[in-house]
């Protein structure tokens, strides 16, 4: 059973320090690479579907998050307000949605531009009690796949619809399974925005946008977010704890709220409805889960590494550097580990979970070849340099699990 904090700190990929504070983990380099390469890919991916990415502060007023209803049901969870003199008080931001209803309101729109896609890749904060916290599965400080779809009424079923594909495609490139679909409704108590009409509203049409996708689904009382209902994608860690990584719902309060509209055909002003969807959630989950799944061992588009390469001895150090350069012209992350790392055999097994091996002994550095070692223990043999490059970056440019074809 595989533990991320565990291996996150094996790897170097994170780690915490005391005075930076519990909950607040920081990248180390190769733990950046992981983290930039899955944040490309989730924009590529929602550049393709439609997205159009913004940038919000991290900050906004406290009266923000009273319009939005945070302040009066989210606030336990909320840091402190900050006082800037007089009345002004700031708030660090514990979900995105209200900005992006902000930037939506900033410019009238016709109901020719809906559904309007905003995404962005954005950093919240959530107090959490120092109890709960746990490696990147639970932090103070996250950075959250957010976006917020502005659309029609009779749009909003076919937009979260289309949110799950984008969800489940990525689960699919990441090596991810979802456990379990679950459609989280409000429980008791004051925690739920009292409009039992809103509700019932958005309700219906998340139960129409799961049947319509053929999804079994659970129904959990006491799961819903405040201001509405939400179907949230369950992931399995391999110790059998269950977790929500991604989230469609459907929100008609926060319209409301803000006084969002669009001039609809009869020249006349209508209240949008928003969508909102994360397709990996927070990243620090994400990578969290990618960790366990594969036990470190990423796919080559993911790893910190791609090729490692061994000179037998120093003779042929000088050559494995010049494959080092050729591979980073490539965009191929590559390093040499030379014979003052350790024995070949040493080498090879601390290179373990890294992708590819490029062998060179005086023979491949003559003839331009390298004796390669796969990940999975495979030995294709000598391979001609240009050729191996060729291989990892296409298996990196197309997300491939598969390291090499079988014979």
């Amino acid at each position: 059973m595989h533990d991320h904090r565990k291996l996150g700190r094996e790897l170097d990929l994170f780690d915490t320090d005391p005075l930076m504070g519990a909950g607040l983990p920081y990248w180390l380099p190769d733990g950046a690479i992981v983290r930039h390469n899955l944040e490309e890919y989730v924009r590529e991916a929602e550049r393709a579907a439609g997205y159009r990415h913004v940038y919000s502060p991290v900050l906004g007023k406290r009266d923000l998050y009273e319009i939005s209803g945070h302040w009066d049901h989210y606030r336990d969870d909320m840091f402190p307000p900050m006082d800037l003199g007089g009345a002004e008080q700031v708030v660090l931001r514990p979900s995105l949605c209200p900005h992006h209803a902000l930037i939506y309101r900033s410019r009238s729109h016709s109901y020719r531009e809906l559904p309007l896609r905003i995404a962005e890749l954005g950093g919240m904060y959530r107090a959490e009690l120092s109890g709960v916290l746990g490696g990147l599965t639970r932090v103070r400080a996250i950075h959250l796949n957010d976006a917020h779809i502005f659309c029609t009424l009779e749009q909003a079923v076919e937009e979260a619809r289309a949110a799950l594909a984008l969800i489940a495609r990525a689960y699919a490139d990441l090596g991810i399974r979802a456990s379990r679909y679950r459609l989280s409704l409000p429980g008791e108590g004051g925690k739920y925005v009292a409009d039992p009409r809103l509700w019932h509203r958005a309700t219906a049409l998340l139960r129409e946008v799961l049947d319509s996708s053929g999804i079994d689904y659970e129904a959990a009382e006491g799961e819903a977010a405040f201001y509405g209902p939400k179907i949230d994608v369950q992931i399995t860690d391999p110790a059998g704890r269950e977790a929500t990584l991604s989230t469609v719902q459907i929100d008609f309060h926060q319209p409301e709220r803000f006084d969002l509209h669009y001039i609809g055909p009869d020249g006349a002003k209508h209240r949008p409805v928003m969508v909102h969807r994360s397709v990996i959630g927070s990243v620090e989950r994400a990578v969290a889960h990618l960790l366990e799944v594969h036990g470190g061992a990423f796919p080559t588009w993911l790893a910190p590494v791609q090729l490692a390469v061994l000179p037998i001895a120093q003779a042929q150090e000088e050559r494995a550097h010049e494959v080092v350069r050729l591979a980073v012209a490539r965009g191929l992350r590559a390093e040499v580990s030379g014979p003052g790392d350790g024995t070949l055999g040493a080498r090879v097994r601390a290179a373990r979970l890294v992708p590819y091996q490029a062998v060179i002994g005086d023979r491949e550095a003559d003839a331009g070849l390298a004796a390669v070692r796969l990940r999975d223990g495979r030995r294709p043999g000598a391979v001609p340099l240009a050729e191996l490059l060729e291989r990892i970056a296409a298996r990196a440019a197309d997300r491939g699990a598969e390291l090499w074809p079988a014979a």
